[in-house]
């Protein structure tokens, strides 16, 4: 469902002359999942999100950004700037109240978020942290995100 929608964002993207960023190699994926998982709470990064990662690297678009791979993974540097997912969830999580989600990706309203105690995918209000939706899955949680910001 969200390879569709993601195309249809770099088909706008081409519109104006930009692309999308290009997908992670399979070495950058496998050390971003070795210091994920020593990082964060967690058993296992999302097939979903690795999927999206070979895919395109992190995303930007119309207010919408999901975070990809920090620069210190990357071999080479891509041209659009990537919001990094260490990075980010290390700023997000200063927040001690925070530290039970792992962000994937925000918008002006919205985090988007796996509840690592629940193990829940969910839409949380921005800044209130008001929850907002449950997703069955990481695939579900993208999908909706990448047509509110098509919608928009």
């Amino acid at each position: 469902m969200w390879m569709n929608l993601l195309e249809e964002i770099r088909k706008t993207e081409a519109k104006y002359g930009d692309e999308l960023n290009p997908p992670v190699t399979d070495k950058e994926l496998s050390n971003f999942n070795e210091v994920v998982l020593g990082k964060f709470p967690i058993n296992e990064i999302s097939s979903g999100y690795k999927k999206f990662l070979q895919t395109v690297n992190g995303l930007d678009f119309n207010g919408l950004v999901i975070y990809g791979l920090d620069k210190m993974f990357l071999e080479e540097e891509n041209d659009e700037e990537v919001y990094g997912f260490i990075e980010t969830n290390e700023q997000w999580h200063e927040n001690d109240e925070q530290k039970k989600y792992l962000f994937f990706g925000d918008s002006d309203t919205a985090w988007y978020c796996l509840d690592v105690i629940e193990n829940e995918y969910l839409e949380l209000d921005k800044p209130s942290g008001t929850l907002m939706n449950k997703f069955d899955d990481f695939n579900t949680m993208l999908a909706d995100a990448l047509k509110f910001s098509l919608d928009n």
